[in-house]
C-alpha cells in the first residue's frame, strides 16, 4: 500500500490577497503522492500561436515562483511541467495523455488551441485529472465535462459587448472575419445571435482563414466587397494584425472592432491603422490597468501583477492574467479540499469564488465557466496603446 503523507497547509491566499483556507491538512490522494504539487501545460510554445502560448507560459512560471516564494502551500512547493503542442491536436493529445498516464500530476493547464482541447476531453475525464483550459472557444466546457473548467472570456460575452458597442456606434452594415476552428465557429453563431433583425444592425458578408494562415488578404476582400461600415475580427493577436493591417491597405477607412482573443502586446505597431478611434477592443482592464484607480484589494492586486510580470518579461501580453488565475483558482481548491486527489479537488473548483487577476470569477457544477461578463470592457486605440473608453 502506498504511504500517506500530510502537510500543515499554512494559508492559501486568494489572489486579492485575503486570506482563503488556513491551518487545514493537506494529505496526498492517489495522484500527485510526491513532495511536489505537479501542474502541467500544454501549450503552443512554438508555430503559429506561440507569441499566446509563450505568454500562458511566462505567466505559469511567474504565478508559481510567486506562490512558491510565499510560503502558502507550507513546506511544499508547486513543480511545473510544461510541454509544447505548437497548435497541432495530435501532438496535443500525446502530452496530454502522457501527463494523465503520470501518478505525479497534480493539474493540468491547457493552451488556446480550440481543436486541441475538443480532441484531449474523454482523455482528460477517463484519466480524472483536474484541467484547466485558457482556450477561448465554448468547446472546452461544453457540453459540461466533469474534470475540464475554463478561464477566459466566454464567446456569448464577447458578442454581446460587442454587439452592444456596435449599437452605440453610427453603423448598420457588419463585415465578420474569423478563424475556421471551434471558436471561430463559435464566433460565427454568436454574433449571428446578436445582429438579428431587432438590433437594427445587418451582418453583410463574414469569411474564415484557417489558424495557421499568414495571408488573410482573400478572406479580408471577401468580406469587404460587401462594403460594410465595420469590420469586426475574431481571431488570435497575430492574424488579428494581419486583417487590420490588409483592410487597410485594401483601402478600408471605417472601424475595427476586436473580440477577446485579440488582445496581444501592450502597445500596438503603428502599422495596424488603428489609430485614434478607429480601433475597440473587447478584452478586461489589463491592458489599461495603469489607468484604473486601486480601489479594492482585486484591482490593487491586478495593478501589482501587471508590475511584476513587466519588470520580469520587459512588456506585458494581455492573457497572461487568465493563466496565473488558472494556477490560482488550482491552488486554492486543493487547500479548500485538504488533499490533491482528483475527486476532492473537481468537488471544490466547482464552487469556485474568487476575485482574479481578469476580473471575477465564479464556477459552479453547472458553469465550469468561470469568467464573468462584467470583467469585459471596451478599450479603444489612442497614441499607439489601448485605453479605457469613455
Amino acid at each position: 500500500m502506498r504511504g500517506i503523507r500530510a502537510l500543515s497547509l499554512v494559508s492559501v491566499m486568494l489572489v486579492v490577497g485575503t486570506s482563503g483556507v488556513a491551518g487545514c491538512e493537506l494529505a496526498d490522494g492517489e495522484r500527485g503522492e510526491l513532495a511536489d504539487i505537479v501542474i502541467a501545460a500544454d501549450l503552443e510554445l512554438s508555430g503559429a500561436a506561440a507569441d499566446l502560448g509563450t505568454a500562458y507560459d511566462r505567466a505559469l512560471r511567474l504565478k508559481i515562483d510567486q506562490l512558491n516564494a510565499s510560503g502558502t502551500l507550507g513546506g511544499r512547493q508547486i513543480r511545473y511541467v510544461p510541454k509544447d503542442n505548437r497548435s497541432d491536436k495530435t501532438l496535443s493529445l500525446a502530452n496530454i495523455t502522457d501527463f494523465t498516464n503520470d501518478p505525479s500530476v497534480t493539474a493540468i493547464v491547457t493552451g488556446a488551441c480550440a481543436d486541441c482541447i475538443e480532441a484531449a476531453k474523454k482523455t482528460i475525464n477517463d484519466k480524472r485529472v483536474p484541467t484547466i483550459s485558457l482556450s477561448p472557444a465554448n468547446n472546452a466546457v461544453n457540453p459540461l465535462t466533469p474534470y475540464i473548467f475554463k478561464i477566459g472570456p466566454n464567446t456569448t460575452d464577447d458578442a454581446a459587448a460587442i454587439a452592444a458597442e456596435l449599437a452605440r456606434s453610427n453603423v448598420k452594415k457588419v463585415g465578420l472575419l474569423t478563424t475556421d476552428d471551434g471558436y471561430g465557429r463559435d464566433a460565427q453563431t454568436a454574433m449571428e445571435n446578436e445582429l438579428d433583425a431587432d438590433s437594427g444592425l445587418r451582418l453583410t458578408a463574414k469569411a474564415q482563414f484557417k489558424p495557421t494562415d499568414t495571408d488573410v488578404s482573400q478572406a479580408v476582400r471577401d468580406v469587404l466587397d460587401s462594403e460594410p461600415d465595420v469590420l469586426v475580427v475574431w481571431s488570435f493577436p497575430e492574424q488579428a494584425q494581419r486583417v487590420a493591417e490588409t483592410a487597410r491597405k485594401e483601402g478600408f477607412t471605417g472601424p475595427l472592432l476586436f473580440d477577446a482573443a485579440a488582445a496581444g502586446d501592450l502597445f500596438l505597431p503603428d502599422s495596424s491603422g488603428s489609430d485614434g478611434t478607429s480601433a475597440t477592443l473587447i478584452f478586461t482592464q489589463t491592458l489599461a490597468i495603469d489607468a484604473v484607480i486601486a480601489t479594492t484589494p482585486a484591482k490593487a492586486a491586478r495593478k501589482q501583477w501587471f508590475r511584476d510580470y513587466t519588470a520580469r518579461y520587459g512588456t506585458y501580453y494581455a492573457p497572461a492574467s487568465f493563466a496565473a488565475d488558472a494556477v490560482q483558482v488550482l491552488v486554492n481548491a486543493i487547500g479548500q479540499a485538504g488533499s490533491t486527489d482528483a475527486e476532492a479537488v473537481r468537488t471544490v473548483l466547482e464552487t469556485t469564488q474568487m476575485d482574479g487577476l481578469s476580473g471575477p470569477i465564479r464556477i459552479t457544477p453547472g458553469n465550469h465557466s468561470g469568467l464573468m461578463p462584467q470583467a469585459l470592457v471596451a478599450l479603444v486605440a489612442t497614441a499607439g496603446r489601448w485605453r479605457l473608453k469613455a
